[in-house]
């Protein structure tokens, strides 16, 4: 990844801020597609991805950042993704961020 894209992409990280752990998770979101009615499922993603993340981190205060919401909402409120591809960081105070996983 160049440095223009590390910058667009990690724009909402503070200035001060040391990133202590990064690592890369595949979220399979189909197991919110799978269960109850159809409305509100993509709702129902971003809470998982929020408690996976602070599940496997061992740390509730999860930050998600815009270009991940995005990407979860992009088929609209009923067709979230089956599983999305994030990159998450570990800040000095304390913070999960995370990030769309870039190649």
């Amino acid at each position: 990844m160049s440095e223009t894209e590390k910058k667009e992409v990690y724009n909402e990280l503070p200035e001060d801020v040391e990133i202590v752990e990064e690592t890369t998770y595949v979220v399979p979101l189909w197991k919110v597609r799978s269960t109850g009615r159809g409305l509100h499922r993509t709702n129902k993603a971003i809470r998982f991805l929020r408690d996976f993340i602070a599940r496997h981190m061992k740390n509730p205060n999860v930050k998600i950042s815009t270009k991940v919401n995005e990407e979860i909402w992009r088929n609209g409120i009923r067709n979230p993704p089956r599983r999305i591809k994030v990159k998450v960081l570990q800040t000095s105070d304390n913070v999960i961020w995370v990030f769309p996983h870039k190649e």
